[in-house]
């Protein structure tokens, strides 16, 4: 691994309204991820996937072809690939919701891909429709940039971490409703059914995500409420006792109004090895997690 000046600054409230055009944008393409893709477990199927250059729906199958819709921020381009078809692409700049809506559906009609999708977000109040959002239209490519990068580091150590458990354990996958990269971790064992909560998200949806215990890490890099990027690590079903377990690195803290562990991502860049310092976080959160919830983790790691 590669020292921490590899890890971006991010800075928030510099990055504020890039991020919340960002939301939006991605929200859309991965509503067509979720239109087109076959249902998996867990809305795996929604998620997008970290590229080496932005951000991916990956190989989307479409009746009989594959397409495919990249954000590119070394280029600053949304490409379309799709098979038989000349590329076509998007610049991405500053620009209205509304605009990015139309532009990129306009660009998929005229390949033959014909999608319509919710056309309003999830997991944000007020839920303005894509249509009609003229509130939207920053884009600053340093910032977009940056935040790639962060989650582009990220992703290499929630690799490393994934790869040491052998139970069932979701991909490392960006959901674009809280716009958070995550990596999940199940015990195998049935959960009580979720009593939802989030803005603008199906009951049903959130009883299925949940439907079995969950150990689960993430990156978010922030919002107008809490404008702080940070690393969360919680379990599902809770036990009163997860906020008192020791984890590492000493930065890490507890929210009992959130239920879950934070790691601020200025505390992993500044510290003498980002990578260890986050692993540590990802591990003795997970561990903390098992102890409290009773998990047999012989069956679920490697020896």
């Amino acid at each position: 691994m590669k020292n921490k000046q590899d890890w971006p600054e991010l800075n928030f409230t510099q990055m504020q309204d890039t991020i919340e055009t960002l939301h939006q944008w991605i929200q859309i393409v991965g509503k067509i991820r979720l239109r087109t893709m076959p249902w998996q477990n867990h809305s795996w199927h929604t998620a997008l996937y970290i590229s080496p250059h932005g951000y991916s729906t990956n190989g989307i199958p479409y009746q009989g072809r594959v397409f495919q819709i990249d954000f590119d921020f070394e280029q600053h381009k949304v490409f379309i690939r799709c098979t038989g078809e000349d590329e076509l692409s998007i610049d991405l700049q500053p620009m209205t919701v509304a605009d990015f809506y139309d532009k990129l559906f306009q660009k998929l009609n005229s390949i033959g891909i014909t999608v319509k999708i919710h056309g309003s977000p999830n997991e944000m109040d007020p839920a303005i429709p894509f249509s009609k959002n003229t509130v939207n239209h920053s884009y600053d490519p340093n910032a977009a940039n940056a935040l790639w990068r962060a989650m582009l580091k990220t992703n290499l150590v929630f690799h490393e971490f994934r790869s040491r458990f052998i139970g069932k354990a979701s991909p490392v996958h960006l959901f674009w409703g809280a716009f958070d990269l995550a990596v999940t971790r199940f015990s195998g064992n049935p959960a009580p059914l979720h009593q939802g909560g989030m803005p603008n998200m199906p009951l049903d949806v959130m009883q299925e995500a949940y439907s079995h215990e969950v150990s689960s890490a993430g990156f978010w890099p922030g919002s107008k409420d809490s404008p702080t990027p940070v690393f969360y690590s919680y379990v599902y079903p809770g036990d009163a006792d997860f906020g008192n377990q020791k984890v590492l690195p000493k930065e890490a803290f507890y929210s009992p109004e959130m239920g879950e562990f934070f790691l601020k991502y200025e505390d992993v860049v500044q510290s003498d090895n980002p990578e260890k310092t986050l692993l540590a976080f990802l591990q003795t959160t997970y561990e903390a997690a098992t102890r409290t919830s009773d998990w047999d983790r012989a069956k679920l790691e490697k020896n």
